[in-house]
């Protein structure tokens, strides 16, 4: 089961697990939006065992200090981003993990993949079983070699679609600004994800999360007219910057490949 709880500048949180547990990707909205928005969609915190974090902005770690402690949930985070984004975490709760690194939770298994940011030390993540993979691709610079290998490899995966080149270009936001989004370190524009998916697209990708869409530099229309006529049979979904998405079942279709195989051991199903 996975949705976006919120997406963009002013947040940032996603659900991925099935009936027994799960995890967040980022806690970037308040805890009692969080608790919110997951009792709308009929899930509970209690499923919740870790959240894992991607860098140190405040659209992506704004609520954790207290979500963590209310619920007794394991934050997942490297030494640098804890440090950078002066979090008061429970050290109990605080769990550090390295570039490239599977951690396993139940039926779960997390894998931490550098990409380009303007952070400290910011990964995506890869969320699997024996048989699914998700994976969170959201603030990355460029669509580099990391983020590629692991999007081919993918049922299910949030990508960042954040600016429209041209209202980017044409818009109020400073020079600096427009360079810092644009400079290789900010965010992928619609072109840039659509390349992606495009070129990299697994067939058995049964859906695809278009994600932090820029509130000033972006439409739901241009991201919807560009994916669409290509999304063949891809699921797409604009993941919305004010409230949660609907929640999505993914199932293995199609054959995997052998390295994904390979890569983890005979575990339950999961997402069924």
């Amino acid at each position: 089961m996975v949705a976006s709880l919120n997406s963009g500048s002013n947040g940032n949180c996603y659900y991925i697990g099935n009936g027994d547990v799960a995890v967040l990707i980022d806690a970037g909205i308040s805890s009692r939006e969080t608790e919110k928005r997951m009792k709308q969609l009929g899930l509970s915190l209690k499923r919740v065992k870790g959240i894992f974090i991607t860098h140190e902005h405040s659209d992506h770690i704004g609520g954790v200090a207290k979500l963590s402690k209310r619920h007794n949930i394991p934050v997942f985070i490297t030494a640098a981003t804890r440090l950078q984004g002066n979090l008061k975490l429970e050290d109990s709760l605080c769990h550090a993990f390295k570039p490239h690194e599977t951690i396993t939770i139940d039926d779960l298994s997390v894998t931490a993949i550098p990409k380009l940011h303007d952070a400290v030390d910011p990964h995506s993540f890869v969320v699997s079983s024996a048989t699914v993979r998700v994976g969170v691709f959201t603030d990355s610079g460029v669509p580099c070699e990391n983020l590629i290998s692991h999007f081919a490899q993918c049922h299910a995966a949030f990508l960042e679609a954040n600016y429209d080149e041209d209202m980017l270009e044409n818009g109020g936001y400073p020079y600096a600004l427009k360079n810092r989004i644009r400079g290789g370190l900010g965010h992928l524009s619609n072109k840039q994800a659509l390349s992606v998916f495009l070129n990299h697209r697994p067939e058995f990708m049964s859906h695809l999360f278009l994600a932090h869409l820029s509130n000033n530099n972006n439409t739901p229309k241009k991201v919807r007219d560009l994916f669409d006529p290509v999304a063949g049979d891809t699921e797409i979904i604009i993941a919305p910057r004010n409230k949660e998405t609907n929640l999505y079942h993914i199932r293995a279709t199609g054959n995997m490949p052998n390295r994904i195989r390979a890569a983890k051991p005979q575990q339950l199903n999961l997402f069924a």
